[in-house]
């Protein structure tokens, strides 16, 4: 079957199950790495100061990674990636005594520089694997080219919320696997899984997927276009909205104040982020695919709104204190649709916005705007939630979702003519 699709097709496929397979060992790490920790009894700073290389280092990869798969191919990019994983992964197998600080830090260093590889790469696929069509950050798109903008818009969004999709489905795993086979022998089986993974992609991915016909230079990671810089800027703020509350707060708020269990709090995790990449790949019919459009800066701008309204009111109920357990599940599962569409909304305008030729550049220096966001998140939220709580890590939640709404202003519009 897979050889009667056209070689643009296979290749995506491959991107996509490649990214698949990451993304359940990415998630898996994230939780086990969360709830054994809180085991130990590391505070929630110090569970946050955990992740502090993994978002660190995620900075870095994302500005240097879109320059290294323009000059070398997103298929040696993507393949780097899914080697460090396997790597990050063998180096947590050691026994408990020897997990310190330095040693969990330096091993999330490697899986973050991993999976932005993976996710730079991923995204870039798409802009070159889809035959070349208007950027969307032009003021007039002619009416031939939206059926390319909604097709691009619909590859994008497959893409990412199936990724977030199984996401979800790594947290659900990660919470059982520290159940059933502990800390060091969840590690062992997937990193055995991923090397397979790894070997069958070092065979099967083009060797000239997304290289540059023209060599670009170590300072062109810099991006150049104005579009670009101001969705990079609303990225930070956005993905800094999320992580503020989701990465520490929240799953330590559930095992002690609310006293659940750990697999009731991956699994929550993991219900919630699987919804959420649901929403992610139909999100193009929430903004404009009924009625043959396609969004633009405004649509990141009005979308952004009802969100950060909705966090408020999340964080008001929260700061009350009645209904906690209510307020925090309604409120959290509308905030993951909401939330989904910005994202989803944000995932297409880079990629559409990033230039033909050398698209990684692009959207690896929007990816580091999106893990600098996730890095203040995270410190935030173990900072924030040691200090004064939940509730003071959502409305900062809510601040940070504004400021990407006012940033979002000065996004290009355009008009189908």
């Amino acid at each position: 079957m897979l050889a009667t699709l056209s070689p643009q097709i296979r290749q995506y496929l491959i991107i996509t199950g490649n990214y698949w397979a990451f993304t359940l060992t990415d998630g898996a790490l994230r939780m086990l790495v969360v709830l054994h920790f809180h085991q130990l009894g590391f505070s929630p700073l110090n569970i946050a100061l955990l992740f502090l290389f993994y978002e660190i280092f995620g900075v870095i990869t994302n500005l240097v990674g879109g320059w290294l798969g323009a000059r070398i191919g997103l298929n040696k990019t993507m393949n780097i990636g899914l080697g460090l994983q396997v790597i990050a992964l063998l180096a947590l197998t050691v026994p408990t005594a020897m997990l310190t600080v330095p040693w969990v830090m330096a091993a999330q260093a490697l899986s973050g520089i991993a999976k932005d590889l993976n996710k730079m790469s991923a995204k870039s696929g798409i802009k070159t694997l889809l035959p070349a069509g208007v950027a969307s950050s032009k003021t007039q798109v002619p009416a031939g080219e939206v059926a390319y903008e909604s097709r691009l818009y619909q590859w994008v969004a497959l893409l990412t919320g199936s990724k977030n999709a199984l996401k979800g489905v790594g947290f659900f795993l990660g919470g059982v696997l520290l159940a059933t086979l502990g800390f060091a022998g969840a590690m062992w089986a997937m990193a055995g899984v991923l090397l397979l993974v790894w070997i069958a992609s070092l065979l099967s991915l083009k060797s000239d997927l997304g290289k540059a016909k023209n060599k670009p230079k170590f300072g062109d990671i810099f991006s150049s276009s104005r579009a670009v810089n101001i969705l990079s800027a609303a990225r930070l703020f956005l993905f800094g909205a999320r992580d503020v509350w989701f990465v520490v707060a929240l799953p330590v708020f559930m095992a002690t104040t609310l006293g659940w269990a750990d697999w009731a709090v991956g699994t929550f995790f993991a219900c919630w982020v699987i919804g959420y990449g649901m929403v992610q790949s139909i999100a193009p019919y929430f903004t404009g695919k009924k009625s043959g459009k396609v969004p633009d800066g405004r649509a990141a701008m009005l979308w952004a709104i009802p969100l950060a309204v909705l966090t408020a009111g999340i964080a008001l109920g929260v700061s009350l204190g009645n209904g906690l357990a209510v307020i925090l599940i309604g409120g959290l599962l509308l905030f993951g649709v909401l939330f989904a569409i910005n994202s989803s909304l944000h995932s297409y305008l880079i990629v559409s916005y990033a230039k033909e030729d050398g698209a990684s550049l692009d959207v690896g220096f929007y990816y580091m705007a999106n893990a600098m966001g996730r890095l203040i998140g995270t410190v935030l939220s173990g900072w924030v939630y040691q200090s004064a709580g939940l509730a003071a890590c959502l409305w900062i939640s809510t601040a940070f979702i504004a400021l990407a709404a006012l940033i979002s202003l000065g996004l290009p519009r355009h008009v189908t003519v």
